[in-house]
């Protein structure tokens, strides 16, 4: 382990995949077929169906620790996606759950490198909340461990240093890499828009303040 992950819990992204999996796994399994066959804004070309498979297929390589070149380029999951072509989503629902489950304890084990794997699959769990109307999209119970992976996974990464004055915290929630010398990027407004600027989803009008640095420059999916 490098000591870009030093400091690290490694207990927090199954805290995170546990808290998602008990609010998504009621919410999917209520849903109606036709529901999965609805498209995704966030994801162009997937339907809810082929976000949940790959957020399945992800975890279940996590699980069974299957790490073959290139296996999280967009050709190795829609190749995942389409080896789940013929299951129902029932099949699909019941991966997903194994793999909420499952997962936590082989990352906890790991050395930090796929912790972002638990903040992917959260963001995935608000596109598909955001596609039926469903409270919680990119919020929710979750949201506090997804912030600290999102601090983290940022520093990982070396992106921009960005002070995010949140309106559901006290203190500043600090972001990206240090640049000595140089200000951070400031941001004013609510997590789950922090979220959607770090993830590259959608706007909508909602209302923030951006200082230092632009959209793009925040997006760590892009």
């Amino acid at each position: 382990m490098t000591d870009l992950y030093e400091g690290r819990d490694p207990e927090l992204p199954g805290r995170l995949l546990t808290i998602e999996r008990d609010a998504l796994i009621p919410l999917l399994r209520a849903r109606p077929a036709a529901d999965f066959a609805l498209p995704v804004p966030a994801c162009p070309g997937w339907t809810v169906r082929d976000v949940l498979a790959h957020c399945s297929a992800v975890l279940s390589r996590v699980v069974e620790r299957r790490f073959e070149e290139g296996v999280f380029s967009p050709e190795a999951n829609d190749r995942d996606i389409a080896e789940r072509a013929d299951w129902t989503a029932g099949q699909v629902v019941d991966e997903l759950e194994r793999g909420m489950t499952e997962a936590g304890a082989v990352l906890a084990r790991g050395d930090g490198r796929l912790d972002a794997v638990a903040l992917g699959e959260w963001v995935h769990a608000g596109d598909v909340r955001e596609v039926f109307g469903a409270p919680g999209a990119y919020a929710g119970a979750g949201l506090p461990y997804a912030l600290d992976l999102l601090a983290r996974y940022t520093r990982v990464l070396g992106h921009v240093p960005l002070h995010a004055d949140l309106d559901e915290l006290d203190e500043p929630l600090r972001l990206g890499a240090a640049a000595p010398g140089a200000p951070p990027a400031r941001y004013i407004g609510d997590a789950p828009t922090l979220v959607r600027l770090y993830s590259g989803r959608s706007l909508d009008g909602r209302a923030y303040e951006l200082a230092g640095a632009t959209e793009a420059e925040l997006n760590v999916f892009g």
